[in-house]
């Protein structure tokens, strides 16, 4: 599964503590920077794939699928991903070069996405209520989130070991 992310420099505020009755602050830089985190994680092992580019394009695209590759060279690699237009713009080009199938999942259904459910987690845990510090340090966070969670955790957090997994292996 194959999916992306965005990590803005003010994170989402999900809760704040602060004292009774007062107001709590809220810091806000005013800064509109970004990063895109593009991931991929097989739904077997719960090994995963990562990059973090300024850019979310067709040529960003072609370098993640470039990374999942050589990631997963050797393999016959059928990859499920939405349809957004960074997505079809390369796609015949991953199937000819790269020998990577693509799969469509339908329309508005980030539900069946499992890398979806886990950029969500991940933001949750590594990002929201946070004040980000730069937006480099935010997005290596939520990858490094990622890196050490256990592939069995991965794939618990995505869904896919949810006994109800969309796609049956």
């Amino acid at each position: 599964m194959l999916d992306e992310t965005i990590v803005t420099e003010t994170p989402p505020l999900d809760c704040c503590y602060g004292p009774i009755g007062e107001q709590v602050r809220v810091p806000i830089s005013g800064a509109h920077a970004k990063r895109l985190l593009h991931g991929a994680i097989n739904i077997r092992s719960g090994d995963l794939a990562l990059l973090v580019t300024e850019d979310w394009n067709q040529d960003a695209h072609e370098v993640f699928l470039r990374l999942v590759r050589a990631h997963w060279r050797g393999w016959n690699l059928v990859v499920f991903e939405d349809r957004a237009t960074q997505h079809k713009a390369a796609r015949g080009w991953a199937r000819e070069c790269l020998k990577i199938e693509a799969r469509l999942l339908p329309r508005a259904t980030p539900e069946l996405n499992a890398m979806d459910h886990l950029w969500r987690h991940t933001k949750r845990e590594t990002l929201g209520d946070r004040a980000t510090l730069s937006i480099e340090a935010s997005a290596l966070a939520a990858c490094q989130y990622l890196f050490d969670l256990s592939p069995h955790d991965r794939l618990q957090k995505a869904g896919v070991l949810s006994g109800n997994f969309w796609l049956t292996l």
